[in-house]
């Protein structure tokens, strides 16, 4: 049976036209395959024999020659394909009704959703296939679902290549615009003024890594960021939280008495005095209507929170995502640890772009800061399990606090330092805050040098 007649038969979703249309014009006009060659590829050509001429077309342009009927034919003569296309008749048909005024972007556009649909229908099916044999587990099925699905949200999503005018005009307000930095977009603000001098924000479409050792406070310092843009008076935005560790009781818990500043230990034994009540009242009323949500679902995998996200997104301004944390993620089954890791990290870097949301993902370091001698300051090497989060990360910050390894120095008490190791558009550093241990509450430092007591109202 013929290709053209299995794709038919299928009911896939093709249209021929729209790719004759493409191959005809770059043949009569070889400077049409530069608004072509980069925005398309053989793979999204639904016919093999029009998947071979465009892979040939693309010999004749890497070698800068002409591309016309005659090279062509010549170039699929060479390698025996000239008879797999149906031979020159099917090249000279190839611009029949090809109109005068080509309407290449149109034509693109249609071959490339066609492209996507019919990878989308043929992972379904491989999908189906594998759950109706039953020969594997159900979790690396789903794991697989979620892989390949992303994957092709990436493959969609990959920008062309533009010049600076195209940039330029594009932006919203022209080159004055563009170069007005007041006007330029600003990443959400975390509420630490030397963190957000340092970063500029958290940015749509970022993956930022916080890691730190267990008992360094990173579910306080996430919990802090995400209080601050969810209530923020000035612009405030909806976020999400995924905890895989703690219970949406507890985090909130754990906000409410940050806000308030009273002693988590005091509140749940229960001995409080009316002032504290009053304010974890006042504290409660400002979160209660706060577009903060939770999610304490344990094991959670990628394809959960995507579509979690996208019911969010559809009601809310999204502004922030935080995930507690990355290896308790349920991911891909991999051959080890270190690959499943791979796998997540790159997803939430996928998801992220897909969703225009900066992500704020949590992440475990390895016992190798604790055994140095000396300086026990995290390095990126300790990042636990995964050099792709290094990788994929946009920003990777660690929280480190000197007083947890020198507990009788009394000038470290009270005083954290954020350590950026790692971010694509900004320095390197590191932000000295305050860490109040009885709130599990990160503040600005009432002065820049970092000797002063801990104290200082959070940044609005």
């Amino acid at each position: 049976m013929a290709t053209r007649d299995l794709l038919i038969e299928q009911s896939l979703p093709v249209n021929l036209d729209a790719e004759r249309f493409i191959l005809g014009a770059v043949m009569t006009d070889e400077t049409a395959f530069l608004a072509v060659g980069g925005k398309i590829s053989e793979d999204d050509f639904s016919l093999e024999k029009h998947r071979l001429i465009f892979r040939r077309m693309c010999d004749l342009q890497d070698r800068s020659e002409k591309i016309d009927r005659v090279t062509l034919a010549n170039e699929l003569m060479k390698h025996g394909e000239l008879q797999s296309v149906d031979g020159l008749s099917y090249l000279v048909s190839l611009d029949d009704g090809l109109p005068q005024i080509h309407n290449l972007e149109s034509y693109i556009s249609i071959v490339k959703e066609k492209s996507l649909l019919r990878r989308i229908i043929s992972v379904s099916q491989g999908l189906i296939n594998r759950c109706i044999t039953g020969a594997e587990d159900p979790i690396q099925i789903l794991g697989a679902a979620e892989e390949a699905l992303i994957g092709l949200g990436d493959v969609q999503s990959r920008s062309s290549l533009a010049n600076p005018a195209q940039i330029i005009d594009e932006f919203e307000g022209g080159i004055n615009a563009f170069l007005d930095t007041s006007k330029r977009v600003k990443g959400i603000s975390t509420g630490f003024l030397k963190l957000d001098e340092m970063t500029g924000g958290l940015r749509e479409g970022e993956l930022i890594i916080l890691a730190a050792r267990p008992a360094m406070g990173k579910t306080a310092f996430a919990l802090n960021i995400a209080q601050h843009v969810a209530t923020n008076s000035r612009n405030p935005k909806a976020v999400a939280v995924f905890s895989l560790e703690m219970s949406k009781e507890s985090l909130l818990t754990r906000m409410l008495c940050a806000a308030a500043r009273v002693d988590q230990s005091k509140f749940r034994a229960g001995y409080l005095n009316q002032e504290e009540r009053t304010r974890l009242q006042e504290a409660a009323s400002d979160l209660y209507n706060a577009p903060l949500f939770i999610d304490d679902t344990a094991g959670l995998n990628l394809m959960d929170v995507h579509a979690k996200l996208r019911r969010l997104q559809a009601e809310h301004e999204l502004g922030l995502v935080i995930i507690d944390y990355l290896q308790l993620m349920q991911g891909p089954k991999r051959e080890n640890r270190v690959q499943e890791v791979s796998a997540l990290s790159r997803g939430v870097k996928l998801m992220s772009k897909d969703l225009r949301v900066p992500f704020l993902v949590l992440s475990q370091l390895s016992r190798a800061s604790e055994t140095r001698q000396g300086d026990h300051r995290p390095m990126l090497s300790d990042l636990r399990e995964s050099g792709s989060i290094e990788q994929d990360a946009d920003m990777v910050m660690f929280i480190f606090r000197e007083e947890v390894y020198r507990p009788d120095k009394e000038s470290l008490k009270g005083i954290s330092e954020i350590l950026m190791a790692k971010q694509r558009n900004g320095p390197t550093g590191r932000v000295k805050l305050a860490f109040l241990n009885k709130f599990t509450k990160f503040e600005n430092l009432a002065v820049d040098t970092g000797d002063e007591e801990p104290g200082g109202a959070p940044f609005e």
